[in-house]
């Protein structure tokens, strides 16, 4: 009993072991484990005055996420796909550039892991993509997505998942079609609509119903800015999106984009 009690806390005290990050940016895949990262002649400390996850200062180790990024023009489109199937829709051009906002990727020391995100939960680890000065380009909170798997290019959302397109007779300055590029930049990366999209994480936002036809709109607009305010479980994962993130004006674009999704259904 005593050898088993021994053994249990040498296997808790050993360190984790190093992770591993997918890059399929151009028709082929390749592998680097969290111990190659951490030693990239680019890699240094970076502090990120706010952190979007941990809601405080923090310090990472990181690389310039561009440096990973071999092949990658501007116009080109990425996916990060996280370990509980999160997949971030991404834009490489805010990726690439080297400021004044500049996306790095932070890895996870498995001799010195990060905090947990919660009680009960993980850490950010064992890859997050931050930002420094975030504010300069406007980056969403949803553009910091955390346990990165697998970095992928990919063809455009429209291209990739039409059954998420507006009416194509909608002006393209129109609040709909604003609210269908919101929709991908705050609400793709868990849900999908229409059965289209590549997250396993929330539900699909359009079958079988609508949230704006369940909801009635003064609770809809509340569940999306503050979900626990309406429904308060322990399990609950949807951020809630405050005016900094999201002003008036986008929700009444992203809910005119959900309303009218609601009668295009397959």
């Amino acid at each position: 009993m005593r050898l088993g009690f021994a053994l249990l806390a040498l296997l808790l005290s050993l360190p984790l072991s190093a992770a591993q990050l997918h890059l399929e940016l151009d028709g082929s895949s390749r592998t680097l484990d969290s111990a190659d990262l951490l030693r990239m002649p680019q890699a240094r400390e970076i502090n990120i005055e706010q952190d979007v996850s941990y809601k405080r200062p923090m310090r990472y180790r990181a690389v310039p996420l561009a440096t990973l990024l071999q092949g990658i023009k501007a116009d080109d489109h990425l996916q990060a796909v996280a370990l509980d199937g999160f997949a971030a829709e991404m834009p490489a051009a805010p990726l690439l550039q080297e400021g004044p906002a500049r996306a790095w990727l932070a890895i996870e020391d498995p001799a010195a892991p990060w905090p947990a995100l919660g009680n009960g939960k993980p850490s950010a680890g064992p890859f997050y993509l931050v930002w420094t000065a975030p504010q300069a380009s406007g980056i969403r909170p949803e553009q910091w997505p955390f346990q990165i798997a697998t970095i992928r290019r990919l063809a455009t959302v429209e291209q990739r998942f039409p059954a998420l397109l507006p009416d194509p007779k909608l002006p393209a300055e129109g609040p709909v079609r604003q609210g269908f590029a919101l929709f991908q930049q705050n609400c793709l990366a868990c849900h999908r609509l229409n059965g289209a999209g590549d997250a396993q994480f929330g539900p699909d936002l359009n079958m079988p119903h609508n949230p704006t036809e369940y909801f009635q709109p003064g609770f809809l607009r509340q569940y999306i800015r503050d979900p626990q305010s309406l429904r308060q479980w322990p399990q609950a994962r949807m951020p809630g999106f405050a005016e900094s993130v999201l002003s008036e004006e986008e929700l009444d674009a992203l809910l005119a984009y959900l309303g009218h999704m609601a009668k295009r259904r397959p």
